[in-house]
């Protein structure tokens, strides 16, 4: 549910061109004759219950604060980047926006966004961890509060765990990937795959989850350029997903093409033991599965010494930079992000909030759902490792996503795979930092 790429060779001209523009195309905008202030705030909630429950504290704040009025806009993933992009250069932006870490660096960097540094209160900043906040900070700047985040979880057929004889892994004792692929091993039996890795986006999952493994690709030197490398601990969790899906046949390969809404089917028919998917997929779970469909939450497996950290990039809201009412943004969004208020959005969305104080919410703790296990694994989330690279999106669709594809389908070994991902991304990334 994320953003398209922009291109590097039209991308340096349109972000510097463009930002030239907007304090010229800037309107004095939207303050009515009485001195009442209108926002307009963009969401990307899409999920019923997550639209919902940001309506309704829109609506709340609306109730209290007649002087400045906030109109929801509904936007979409699948276009927020480009849709952005155009409404930056003409000047039309919303004031609030709604988008995710990881589509920020381009905008920050280009000028587009504000730097909500001295625009937040300290509750809120005091509220979200440091290393929360390092996924929205770009060149020293806040360029987004990080208010909802998802860890990537294992989601397994509950009465295929039981009768096994694997160990059921939990968040204080994960299993090892080497034990991972023995308990996918085990599980492949009678027409029924261990896991199925949906992979028709792989770079987002094998970069997060390489973080256990101590990888991290990316690689800025002392110069603040960028560079990408590719070394042993960054290959051990491709290597486990290459050899489920080509060497013991633990995995099914028919997945390789797949979303993870696509596997569920499948999972629900006992095709597939376990998915590796995103927190939030528990919602169509909930809603799609067969009555009596038993089935459970596990933390995705440790790297050495039991390292459980993954990436994540939390989604966000930024403020425009020509938005004439920043101040009054903030408040709006220090409005929104308040501990309840950020439990109901968690709740609506199906993840987990950033906030210390809301995450300690009761709801976030039952077993029901898994709901426990993801925030067990709320202290081992970081910025994912391509958080602040400009390029970012190319190097990842012109080059990791194809490159990914072909060594998981067996068509190239890792030799091959890291060639491209190192002399080609570089290539790439050197576009951007001229």
């Amino acid at each position: 549910m994320r953003r398209r790429t922009l291109l590097a060779a039209s991308a340096a001209g349109t972000l510097s061109a463009a930002g030239t523009l907007l304090s010229a195309c800037a309107p004095g905008r939207r303050r009515a004759s009485d001195g009442r202030i209108t926002l307009r705030f963009q969401s990307l909630a899409w999920q019923q219950e997550s639209i919902e429950a940001n309506k309704q504290l829109v609506a709340e704040w609306n109730a209290t604060h007649p002087d400045i009025r906030v109109d929801y806009v509904q936007g979409s993933w699948d276009s927020v980047h480009d849709q952005l992009l155009t409404s930056f250069e003409g000047g039309e932006a919303p004031d609030i926006i709604h988008d995710a870490t990881d589509d920020l660096a381009d905008f920050a960097y280009g000028g587009y966004l504000a730097d909500l540094t001295d625009l937040l209160p300290q509750r809120l900043k005091d509220e979200i961890p440091p290393q929360t906040w390092q996924t929205a900070t770009f060149a020293g700047g806040i360029h987004g509060v990080p208010f909802l985040q998802e860890p990537r979880v294992l989601i397994a057929n509950r009465g295929l765990l039981e009768r096994s004889r694997v160990r059921i892994p939990t968040p204080e004792r994960p299993w090892s990937w080497a034990e991972f692929e023995d308990a996918a091993k085990e599980l492949t039996r009678d027409g029924t795959y261990g896991v199925a890795w949906p992979l028709k986006e792989p770079v987002s999952a094998t970069l997060n989850l390489s973080l256990s493994t101590g990888g991290k690709v990316f690689h800025r030197g002392a110069d603040g350029k960028v560079t990408v490398r590719f070394d042993a601990a960054d290959q051990r969790v491709p290597r486990v997903i290459h050899d489920q899906l080509g060497g013991d046949r633990s995995a099914a390969r028919t997945t390789l093409g797949m979303g993870g809404s696509d596997t569920l089917p499948g999972f629900f028919g006992g095709k597939y033991a376990m998915v590796p998917l995103g927190f939030s997929y528990r919602q169509q779970i909930v809603q799609q599965a067969p009555k009596g469909f038993a089935w459970t939450v596990l933390p995705s497996p440790a790297g050495p010494g039991g390292d459980q950290r993954q990436g994540v990039s939390p989604q966000t809201l930024s403020i425009a930079a020509d938005s004439p009412y920043q101040r009054e943004a903030a408040r709006f969004i220090d409005f929104f992000l308040r501990p309840p208020h950020m439990v109901r959005l968690a709740r609506g969305d199906w993840m987990l909030p950033t906030g210390l104080t809301a995450l300690r919410d009761p709801a976030l703790h039952t077993r029901r759902h898994g709901w426990a296990t993801g925030a067990a694994l709320a202290g081992r989330l970081r910025p994912a490792p391509a958080q602040s690279v400009r390029g970012y999106p190319e190097w990842k669709d012109k080059v990791a996503t194809p490159a990914l594809q072909e060594y998981y389908s067996g068509a190239i070994g890792m030799g091959e795979l890291r060639k491209r991902l190192v002399e080609d991304g570089n290539l790439v990334l050197a576009r951007y930092q001229r």
